[in-house]
């Protein structure tokens, strides 16, 4: 019989681990609500699931899919479907909605890289996700490091397309340049929320910087997919995700996700709303007609969630529009 554990489960076995956000132990605190039906989750037992695991452990690597306690681990695990988390696994930001653990990160690991490209292989992946933590304490924002990751992988997988998710790379003007030489195949930056929400939401980013981010990678890096996301149910309006909606197409953005915000503990920001299954289809729907060549939006939607088969729909996407 299928075990089901629901986010509220989920979030409770999370809640008996060590403090994973000493600087918001002292904010107000947000009772956590219960969930509605449809955000239930089935708790990961595969042997694939364990398999994933043990690869991951093996190369002494993070994922986002376990650091950001995604809703999604036991379906993507299952399939050995994991994104790799690089540098480190403390962020120098703390977001309100972010579950990755925050404060002073470690030097960068030279040998990461290698690691991440050795997983893939003993993954046998076909599409691999990467993202990071956000690195305020180096001077590139960690760009260099994100490049040679993506070399390090087409050197071991020279047939495994690769997505990278990036931070904002602490807002350099010339960050999209670090990839000349590593192209990926899909460039994801998330907005994450609204503009008007950002000083609550995302303190340490600027919404036009990772417009611009978007558009640079647009502009330099030849044939990639640019791709971003956001959030809803943090006390967004309809119009305002409309918006969002035409400022990444304004930043020529092929790829757009919309999921709902679940809150991590009871010292992240307050969940507004629960966003029904069918205003994710109206949202999917508004995003169809601003242009973008693929849209998902649904309550679980993230980033990296199927990732491999969206990859595929891109691509026939834009023939499609190329015909």
């Amino acid at each position: 019989m299928a075990i089901v554990m629901t986010m509220d489960s989920l979030q409770e076995a999370q809640r008996q681990q060590p403090v994973r956000h000493p600087e918001k132990v002292h904010r107000r605190a947000n009772p956590i609500q219960r969930k509605p039906a449809w955000l239930k989750v089935k708790a990961p037992t595969s042997k694939e699931y364990r398999d994933t695991k043990a690869i991951v452990r093996a190369n002494n690597l993070h994922t986002v899919c376990e650091e950001a306690a995604c809703p999604n681990i036991g379906e993507c695990w299952e399939k050995h479907h994991a994104t790799f988390l690089i540098m480190g696994d403390t962020c120098t930001r703390a977001c309100a909605f972010c579950n990755i653990t925050t404060g002073k990160p470690t030097a960068l690991d030279p040998m990461e890289p290698g690691r991440t490209g050795l997983a893939v292989k003993q993954m046998g992946l076909e599409h691999v996700v990467v993202t990071s933590v956000d690195r305020d304490d180096l001077n590139d924002g960690g760009a260099q490091h994100f490049a040679q990751t993506v070399r390090a992988i087409r050197a071991r997988n020279p047939n495994t397309t690769i997505e990278i998710l990036t931070p904002d790379f602490c807002r350099k003007p010339n960050a999209v340049h670090a990839f000349a030489d590593a192209v990926p195949d899909v460039f994801n930056h998330n907005l994450e929320t609204v503009p008007r929400l950002y000083p609550t939401v995302r303190p340490g980013a600027r919404y036009f910087g990772s417009l611009r981010l978007l558009a640079d990678a647009k502009l330099h890096l030849t044939n990639v997919f640019t791709k971003s996301g956001i959030m809803v149910g943090l006390g967004e309006t309809d119009e305002e995700v409309g918006q969002v909606m035409d400022d990444m197409r304004s930043a020529d953005v092929d790829f757009i996700t919309i999921g709902q915000y679940l809150q991590p503990s009871t010292h992240h920001a307050a969940i507004d709303r629960f966003v029904t299954p069918e205003q994710f289809d109206a949202y999917a729907e508004m995003a169809k007609g601003k242009g973008f060549l693929l849209v998902a939006s649904s309550p679980l939607t993230r980033s990296s969630h199927h990732a491999g088969d969206d990859f595929a729909r891109l691509k026939m996407a834009r023939r499609k529009a190329a015909s």
